[in-house]
Order: C-alpha cells, then sequence, then structure tokens
C-alpha cells in the first residue's frame, strides 16, 4: 500500500526524510537494511593501494534463498570480523553498495522504488536484481586465496531497473 507524501508537509515525509541517520530510532535504523546481502559479500583490499575488490563468496551465515544472516543476533560471535553498520561505519566506509539506504541516505538521497520501506513489499529487492540472491558461494571450507578466482564487479553495480 502506497501512501500519499506531500512535499509541502514535511511531517507527512516517511522517518527516512525527516531524520538524519543519528536521529533515527534502533527499530528505524534497521529497517533502513533492504535485505539485499551485499554487504554480506568479502570484499579483498590491494594492501599496497587500499582498493576495494568484491567477490561473490558470501558470509558463511547467510541463506543464499532469504538474503538474510541465519544468526543475526550473534552474529559476531560466529563471524568476528563481520561489521556492524553503525553511523560512525557509515560516515567511513567507502565500500557500500550504491544501492545501501544507508549509504543513500547519508549522501542525502532517497531510497529506490524497490526498497521495502517504499514498495512496501520485502520480495522487491529481489524483484528488481538488486539482491544476492542465488549469485553467490559460500566461504564456509573455501580457502582465502581461493577468493581471487571469486572476483565480480555487479556489488558495485546500480541494476538496469534502479534506475
Amino acid at each position: 500500500m502506497k501512501s500519499i507524501v506531500s512535499p509541502e508537509n514535511p511531517e507527512t515525509q516517511p522517518f527516512w526524510k525527516q531524520k538524519t541517520l543519528e536521529q533515527m530510532t534502533g527499530p528505524e535504523w534497521e529497517s533502513l537494511c533492504d535485505g539485499c546481502a551485499r554487504c554480506c559479500l568479502n570484499k579483498l583490499e590491494d594492501w599496497d593501494t587500499g582498493a576495494i575488490v568484491w567477490t561473490d563468496v558470501a558470509c558463511e551465515l547467510l541463506d543464499g534463498d532469504s538474503c538474510r544472516c541465519r544468526d543475526y543476533p550473534n552474529r559476531q560471535a560466529t563471524v568476528p570480523d563481520c561489521i556492524q553498520l553503525n553511523v560512525e561505519e557509515v560516515k567511513t566506509l567507502t565500500w557500500l553498495p550504491p544501492t545501501c539506504a544507508y549509504r543513500l541516505i547519508r549522501d542525502g538521497q532517497d531510497l529506490y522504488w524497490w526498497h521495502p520501506l517504499v514498495s512496501g513489499d520485502p520480495d522487491t529487492v529481489h524483484q528488481a536484481g538488486v539482491s544476492v540472491q542465488g549469485r553467490t558461494v559460500s566461504e564456509a571450507g573455501m580457502a582465502l586465496e581461493d577468493y581471487e578466482h571469486h572476483v565480480v564487479t555487479w556489488p558495485q553495480e546500480l541494476p538496469e531497473t534502479a534506475g
């Protein structure tokens, strides 16, 4: 169900248009995650240049069908290098995907039509081709040196349907 939002009345604007990331409540912050799971992909950093490249190797806790963490509340106990996004992280991370709501709001942009907060449907992120659904391999049992054989560029690209 779509709500009619009047640009003349800011109080009818959705919370992500009214608040900064710092002003959001915990539930509002969590609802910004669109469930694409692009941030759950392993990235490789060139030690000399600092350049980041993406892989299609997903965190061992990622459910590749739902694109959700299998143990979200306890994820850092299992995967110590899992980055829990917070305002400070969002300000400094250079690798957030261009479709990421946290990045978009940080940069003063609006959410895309397929974001569940806009569409009202958590499946639109998959229908729009934004999520990693069906596009990953698990890191479980994979040697770190094999990650370089899984380098991809699509996580840093906007899907054709995003415009």
